[in-house]
């Protein structure tokens, strides 16, 4: 099973999209400061998430949405997913 998630920073104002098998690892990881960039955004909110039949799925999910290079894109798929 694979994971495809959106985080939002308030402190950089920036959204960060990624792909994963243990979501709740993965952000707890993020909001300690486990890699550099997200390091500098604590404390990250999840705003989307999706759930794929494997990791190779999320990933490529994931390479969709950072395709776009658009914030407004980011921004309707997590209001769509609150409807």
């Amino acid at each position: 099973m694979g994971f495809v998630y959106i985080l939002y920073s308030v402190k950089l104002n920036k959204y960060y999209v990624g792909a994963c098998t243990n979501l709740e690892r993965r952000i707890r990881e993020h909001n300690i400061g486990h890699s550099k960039f997200t390091s500098l955004g604590v404390p990250w909110e999840l705003k989307y998430n999706a759930r794929f039949d494997t990791l190779a799925d999320a990933k490529k999910r994931e390479l969709e949405i950072k395709s776009k290079k658009s914030r407004i894109y980011i921004e309707r798929l997590i209001e769509s997913a609150h409807k």
